[in-house]
């Protein structure tokens, strides 16, 4: 159980158990490179409890050897969360106190520690966050853009398509959006956000908080020529400016839009499923949304119908 300090000037240790007698759950936050971040408060919690479940277990001894941690590290993954929730709810039940951490960062954010804290909850357990480091905050405290709202969306879809439909949902999304992203997709995610949202400005950040940090903040055509040719190394944390706050609208004017469908349409060789699919596909735009202009423009093009290719471009709102 977590002991109590013995000075009552000291910051108070959490209680050893609950009324019920369960024990509880500590969603424990860890450091997200530099080892320096542990919190006193979480050092103490992951020397007390009874166990550490946690992502992947040689990291999380790793970090108990540097701290001379003692407790036992048990694992607890997207491979193994269901039946081995089970178990650590059965230990909280029997009066252990448990504490939950992922491999850097807060649990439960983009990782399986959401599933056994559901379940903790739904057994009416005691659930207390340790919090600590973030690459999501940190990111956020140094782009240098408004951040009095935000909308975080983990790591993208790895699917061209899926990508891009996903950022176009930002298109006249005004508030500031952080999301991660992997080494090896890091330049086909820039691409597509150029190409989707416009050239936008944006915070890079590589290896936050670690010995080869990097924070860059530009347009998104100035940081693809910053990566280079060679596949850049490191996790990396986005923060992508908001659509124009003056108007809500996207930076690009669905005029452009229409200018591309236009000129796919009379483009030879391509049929309007093609188009419609080939603009579905590179814009993030839904398939059928992109049909129905197709079709709209087509007619007036043809003189079928009374619109104009003009009018026709309302289809896309």
């Amino acid at each position: 159980m977590i002991r109590q300090d013995i000075d009552s000037a000291s910051p108070k240790a959490e209680p050893a158990m609950d009324a019920t007698g369960f024990g509880t759950l500590y969603v424990v936050a860890t450091p997200i490179g530099n080892l320096e971040d542990l919190t006193f408060r979480a050092l103490r919690v992951l020397k007390d409890v009874s166990s550490i479940a946690a992502e992947n277990v040689s990291h999380t001894r790793a970090l108990c050897r540097h701290y001379a941690i003692g407790t036992k590290v048990t694992s607890y993954n997207q491979h193994n969360e269901k039946a081995r929730g089970r178990e650590l709810i059965s230990r909280l039940k029997s009066g252990e106190d448990v504490a939950l951490v992922t491999d850097a960062g807060t649990p439960g954010i983009s990782d399986p520690g959401a599933f056994l804290v559901g379940l903790a909850l739904d057994e009416g357990l005691k659930v207390t966050p340790i919090p600590g480091a973030s690459a999501v905050m940190a990111a956020l405290s140094v782009c240098g853009l408004p951040t009095e709202a935000f909308v975080f969306m983990g790591f993208l879809p790895n699917r061209a398509g899926r990508r891009r439909r996903a950022l176009a949902l930002l298109k006249t999304e005004k508030r500031a959006a952080v999301f991660f992203e992997a080494p090896h997709r890091i330049k086909e995610t820039l691409r597509d956000l150029g190409e989707v949202l416009g050239d936008r400005t944006v915070l890079l950040g590589r290896e936050i908080t670690k010995v080869f940090e990097e924070i860059r903040r530009g347009p998104v055509s100035a940081l693809m020529s910053h990566l280079g040719p060679d596949r850049p190394r490191g996790e990396f944390t986005l923060v992508v400016a908001g659509a124009d706050p003056a108007t809500g609208d996207d930076p690009r004017a669905e005029s452009d839009l229409q200018q591309k469908l236009e000129a796919l349409l009379k483009k030879k060789g391509m049929t309007l499923v093609e188009v419609a699919r080939k603009v579905s596909e590179e814009e993030g735009l839904p398939y059928r949304r992109v049909y129905r202009a197709c079709l709209a423009l087509r007619a007036a093009m043809e003189g079928k119908g009374a619109e104009t290719p003009s009018a026709a471009s309302a289809r896309w709102n």
